[in-house]
Protein backbone atom coordinates (compact mmCIF):
# COMPACT_ATOMS: atom_id res chain seq x y z
CA UNK A 1 0.00 0.00 0.00
CA UNK A 2 2.90 2.49 0.62
CA UNK A 3 4.65 1.67 -2.84
CA UNK A 4 1.21 2.29 -4.05
CA UNK A 5 0.83 5.79 -2.53
CA UNK A 6 4.49 6.87 -3.65
CA UNK A 7 3.42 5.90 -6.54
CA UNK A 8 0.23 7.82 -7.19
CA UNK A 9 2.59 10.90 -5.26
CA UNK A 10 5.16 10.66 -8.35
CA UNK A 11 2.58 10.56 -10.80
CA UNK A 12 0.39 13.66 -9.31
CA UNK A 13 3.74 15.54 -9.17
CA UNK A 14 4.44 15.08 -12.79
CA UNK A 15 0.77 16.22 -13.51
CA UNK A 16 1.74 19.42 -11.79
CA UNK A 17 5.10 19.87 -13.57
CA UNK A 18 3.39 19.46 -16.81
CA UNK A 19 0.65 21.58 -16.06
CA UNK A 20 3.41 24.35 -14.86
CA UNK A 21 5.47 23.75 -17.97
CA UNK A 22 2.11 24.64 -20.28
CA UNK A 23 1.32 27.87 -18.67
CA UNK A 24 5.11 28.94 -19.23
CA UNK A 25 5.05 28.48 -22.78
CA UNK A 26 1.79 30.44 -23.01
CA UNK A 27 2.41 33.01 -21.40
CA UNK A 28 3.85 36.02 -23.27
CA UNK A 29 7.16 36.96 -22.09
CA UNK A 30 7.06 40.12 -19.15
CA UNK A 31 9.44 42.01 -21.36
CA UNK A 32 7.42 43.59 -23.93
CA UNK A 33 10.03 46.30 -25.19
CA UNK A 34 10.48 46.05 -29.30
CA UNK A 35 14.08 44.33 -30.42
CA UNK A 36 17.37 46.96 -30.66
CA UNK A 37 16.70 47.26 -33.88
CA UNK A 38 13.17 49.58 -33.65
CA UNK A 39 15.51 52.34 -32.34
CA UNK A 40 18.03 52.15 -35.83
CA UNK A 41 16.13 55.24 -36.93
CA UNK A 42 16.65 57.49 -33.96
CA UNK A 43 19.82 59.39 -35.11
CA UNK A 44 18.60 59.35 -38.43
CA UNK A 45 20.08 62.12 -40.83
CA UNK A 46 18.39 63.51 -43.95
CA UNK A 47 20.26 62.87 -47.05
CA UNK A 48 19.88 62.72 -50.78
CA UNK A 49 20.94 60.73 -53.52
CA UNK A 50 21.09 61.22 -57.43
CA UNK A 51 20.95 59.22 -60.20
CA UNK A 52 19.03 56.60 -58.53
CA UNK A 53 16.48 55.73 -61.78
CA UNK A 54 16.75 51.93 -62.56
CA UNK A 55 18.92 51.30 -60.00
CA UNK A 56 18.85 47.57 -58.67
CA UNK A 57 18.06 47.39 -54.71
CA UNK A 58 16.33 45.13 -52.21
CA UNK A 59 14.45 45.73 -48.59
CA UNK A 60 15.04 43.91 -45.71
CA UNK A 61 11.66 43.52 -43.64
CA UNK A 62 12.11 43.12 -39.72
CA UNK A 63 8.48 42.55 -38.42
CA UNK A 64 7.81 43.48 -34.23
CA UNK A 65 4.48 44.35 -32.74
CA UNK A 66 3.95 47.18 -30.84
CA UNK A 67 2.55 46.65 -27.03
CA UNK A 68 0.52 49.35 -26.90
CA UNK A 69 -1.07 48.57 -30.36
CA UNK A 70 -1.02 45.01 -31.24
CA UNK A 71 -0.17 45.93 -34.74
CA UNK A 72 2.53 44.82 -36.11
CA UNK A 73 5.59 47.13 -37.56
CA UNK A 74 8.79 46.32 -39.93
CA UNK A 75 11.56 48.47 -39.68
CA UNK A 76 12.49 48.54 -43.55
CA UNK A 77 16.33 48.67 -44.28
CA UNK A 78 17.70 49.62 -47.67
CA UNK A 79 20.76 48.74 -49.94
CA UNK A 80 20.43 51.91 -51.64
CA UNK A 81 21.34 54.90 -49.06
CA UNK A 82 24.69 52.92 -47.64
CA UNK A 83 27.79 55.49 -47.48
CA UNK A 84 29.43 52.93 -50.06
CA UNK A 85 27.08 54.66 -52.56
CA UNK A 86 25.87 53.82 -56.06
CA UNK A 87 28.31 51.19 -57.68
CA UNK A 88 28.63 51.73 -61.44
CA UNK A 89 26.99 48.54 -62.13
CA UNK A 90 23.85 50.16 -60.75
CA UNK A 91 23.67 47.23 -58.84
CA UNK A 92 23.26 47.03 -55.05
CA UNK A 93 22.52 43.69 -54.12
CA UNK A 94 24.26 41.11 -55.84
CA UNK A 95 22.73 37.99 -57.25
CA UNK A 96 25.29 35.99 -54.60
CA UNK A 97 24.70 37.62 -51.18
CA UNK A 98 21.07 37.69 -52.09
CA UNK A 99 20.66 33.75 -52.79
CA UNK A 100 22.77 32.95 -49.37
CA UNK A 101 20.72 35.15 -47.37
CA UNK A 102 19.39 32.55 -44.41
CA UNK A 103 15.93 34.60 -42.87
CA UNK A 104 15.86 32.33 -39.97
CA UNK A 105 19.49 33.47 -38.92
CA UNK A 106 18.56 37.16 -39.53
CA UNK A 107 15.41 36.85 -37.26
CA UNK A 108 17.21 35.00 -34.87
CA UNK A 109 20.07 37.08 -34.82
CA UNK A 110 18.19 40.27 -34.53
CA UNK A 111 15.58 38.86 -32.11
CA UNK A 112 12.39 39.78 -34.36
CA UNK A 113 9.40 37.79 -35.35
CA UNK A 114 9.81 37.63 -38.80
CA UNK A 115 12.73 39.11 -41.62
CA UNK A 116 11.89 38.89 -45.23
CA UNK A 117 13.27 40.51 -48.76
CA UNK A 118 11.11 42.73 -50.70
CA UNK A 119 12.85 42.63 -54.20
CA UNK A 120 15.14 42.60 -55.98
CA UNK A 121 13.60 45.86 -57.48
CA UNK A 122 14.39 48.90 -59.79
CA UNK A 123 14.30 52.02 -57.99
CA UNK A 124 12.21 54.54 -60.84
CA UNK A 125 12.41 57.78 -59.07
CA UNK A 126 15.30 59.78 -60.53
CA UNK A 127 16.53 60.88 -57.19
CA UNK A 128 15.74 60.14 -53.45
CA UNK A 129 15.97 62.37 -50.28
CA UNK A 130 15.31 59.81 -47.29
CA UNK A 131 16.39 59.71 -43.51
CA UNK A 132 18.71 57.20 -43.28
CA UNK A 133 19.97 55.61 -40.04
CA UNK A 134 22.06 52.98 -38.75
CA UNK A 135 23.49 49.77 -40.46
CA UNK A 136 23.22 46.73 -40.69
CA UNK A 137 24.86 43.72 -42.07
CA UNK A 138 22.68 41.21 -43.37
CA UNK A 139 24.68 38.04 -44.33
CA UNK A 140 27.46 40.24 -46.02
CA UNK A 141 24.67 42.44 -47.33
CA UNK A 142 24.80 45.89 -46.26
CA UNK A 143 21.86 47.93 -45.89
CA UNK A 144 20.41 50.98 -43.69
CA UNK A 145 17.60 51.71 -41.99
CA UNK A 146 15.23 54.12 -44.12
CA UNK A 147 11.43 53.64 -42.85
CA UNK A 148 8.66 51.99 -40.80
CA UNK A 149 5.81 50.10 -42.26
CA UNK A 150 2.72 50.08 -40.48
CA UNK A 151 1.51 46.72 -41.15
CA UNK A 152 -2.00 46.55 -39.06
CA UNK A 153 -2.71 42.75 -38.46
CA UNK A 154 -0.40 41.43 -40.61
CA UNK A 155 2.60 39.83 -39.77
CA UNK A 156 4.15 39.46 -42.81
CA UNK A 157 4.25 41.87 -45.64
CA UNK A 158 2.92 38.80 -47.94
CA UNK A 159 -0.02 38.97 -46.54
CA UNK A 160 -0.61 42.88 -47.11
CA UNK A 161 -3.16 42.39 -49.44
CA UNK A 162 -2.79 43.84 -53.36
CA UNK A 163 -4.38 47.08 -54.27
CA UNK A 164 -4.80 47.89 -50.98
CA UNK A 165 -3.11 51.13 -49.73
CA UNK A 166 -1.57 51.40 -46.44
CA UNK A 167 1.50 54.03 -44.86
CA UNK A 168 4.68 53.88 -44.06
CA UNK A 169 6.86 56.83 -41.75
CA UNK A 170 9.25 57.97 -44.20
CA UNK A 171 10.71 61.25 -43.97
CA UNK A 172 11.24 61.44 -47.68
CA UNK A 173 11.20 63.14 -50.97
CA UNK A 174 11.15 61.31 -54.35
CA UNK A 175 11.55 63.11 -57.93
CA UNK A 176 10.88 62.13 -61.40
CA UNK A 177 12.69 64.44 -63.76
CA UNK A 178 11.05 66.06 -66.38
CA UNK A 179 10.88 63.59 -69.65
CA UNK A 180 10.82 60.76 -66.99
CA UNK A 181 8.23 58.14 -69.03
CA UNK A 182 6.23 56.86 -65.71
CA UNK A 183 3.97 54.42 -65.39
CA UNK A 184 0.41 55.30 -63.52
CA UNK A 185 -2.66 53.68 -62.19
CA UNK A 186 -6.10 55.59 -62.01
CA UNK A 187 -8.07 53.94 -59.15
CA UNK A 188 -11.93 53.80 -58.81
CA UNK A 189 -12.14 56.95 -56.26
CA UNK A 190 -10.22 59.27 -58.88
CA UNK A 191 -6.68 58.76 -57.17
CA UNK A 192 -3.70 58.52 -59.43
CA UNK A 193 -0.77 56.28 -57.98
CA UNK A 194 2.93 56.41 -59.43
CA UNK A 195 5.26 53.10 -59.52
CA UNK A 196 8.07 54.00 -57.67
CA UNK A 197 9.63 50.00 -57.26
CA UNK A 198 9.85 47.70 -60.29
CA UNK A 199 9.82 44.18 -59.19
CA UNK A 200 12.51 42.05 -60.87
CA UNK A 201 12.66 39.16 -58.11
CA UNK A 202 15.54 36.16 -57.64
CA UNK A 203 14.55 34.88 -61.25
CA UNK A 204 12.93 37.88 -63.25
CA UNK A 205 10.37 37.26 -66.13
CA UNK A 206 10.91 39.86 -68.19
CA UNK A 207 12.60 43.82 -68.52
CA UNK A 208 11.16 46.65 -67.15
CA UNK A 209 11.00 47.75 -71.12
CA UNK A 210 9.60 44.29 -71.66
CA UNK A 211 6.97 45.04 -69.16
CA UNK A 212 5.84 48.42 -70.45
CA UNK A 213 5.31 47.25 -73.97
CA UNK A 214 3.43 44.79 -72.88
CA UNK A 215 1.52 47.43 -71.20
CA UNK A 216 -1.66 47.79 -70.32
CA UNK A 217 -3.02 44.05 -71.51
CA UNK A 218 -0.12 42.67 -68.82
CA UNK A 219 -2.40 43.53 -65.99
CA UNK A 220 -5.22 41.23 -65.70
CA UNK A 221 -6.38 41.26 -61.63
CA UNK A 222 -6.66 45.41 -61.73
CA UNK A 223 -10.05 46.12 -59.16
CA UNK A 224 -12.98 47.22 -61.26
CA UNK A 225 -12.83 50.64 -62.67
CA UNK A 226 -9.08 51.01 -62.74
CA UNK A 227 -6.93 51.52 -65.22
CA UNK A 228 -3.13 51.94 -66.14
CA UNK A 229 -1.16 54.67 -68.30
CA UNK A 230 2.63 55.46 -69.07
CA UNK A 231 3.26 59.07 -69.78
CA UNK A 232 6.34 61.07 -70.03
CA UNK A 233 6.55 63.50 -67.54
CA UNK A 234 6.07 67.35 -68.83
CA UNK A 235 7.43 68.64 -66.04
CA UNK A 236 9.20 67.07 -62.50
CA UNK A 237 6.84 65.18 -60.06
CA UNK A 238 8.54 65.81 -56.78
CA UNK A 239 7.23 63.55 -53.88
CA UNK A 240 7.39 64.88 -50.45
CA UNK A 241 4.82 63.64 -47.74
CA UNK A 242 2.86 65.81 -45.40
CA UNK A 243 3.92 64.47 -41.84
CA UNK A 244 6.30 62.22 -42.98
CA UNK A 245 3.76 59.29 -43.74
CA UNK A 246 3.30 58.66 -47.04
CA UNK A 247 0.51 55.96 -48.69
CA UNK A 248 2.13 52.86 -51.07
CA UNK A 249 0.09 49.50 -52.66
CA UNK A 250 1.68 47.09 -54.12
CA UNK A 251 0.15 45.28 -57.61
CA UNK A 252 -0.33 41.86 -58.44
CA UNK A 253 3.34 41.75 -59.56
CA UNK A 254 4.87 43.29 -56.36
CA UNK A 255 5.38 46.46 -58.35
CA UNK A 256 5.10 49.38 -55.32
CA UNK A 257 3.41 52.41 -56.35
CA UNK A 258 3.39 56.18 -54.21
CA UNK A 259 -0.47 58.22 -54.03
CA UNK A 260 0.06 61.36 -55.39
CA UNK A 261 -2.16 64.66 -55.14
CA UNK A 262 -2.44 66.89 -52.17
CA UNK A 263 -0.68 66.23 -49.73
CA UNK A 264 1.88 63.60 -51.63
CA UNK A 265 3.02 65.21 -54.74
CA UNK A 266 3.50 68.81 -56.28
CA UNK A 267 0.99 67.82 -58.92
CA UNK A 268 -1.14 64.80 -60.36
CA UNK A 269 0.21 63.13 -63.55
Amino acid sequence: MKTMHVALLAILISIALLASCARQDSTPPADSALPAVFGDGADAKYDRVDNVHQVRFVEIFLVGREASTGDFIAAVYNTMYTPQGIPASKDTSPQALLEALNFDHIQEEYGVLGASLNGPKLCLPDWVEIDVGAERDFGGLAAVWCAQLNMGNNASVGEIATYKPVTIARNSGLGWNKGTTVILLDDAEGNTWVMKGFELGLKPQYTYDEFIAALPNVYQKLPEGWKVRVKTLEEDLIEKPEGGVATIMKDEFFNVYDKTGPGMTNYTP
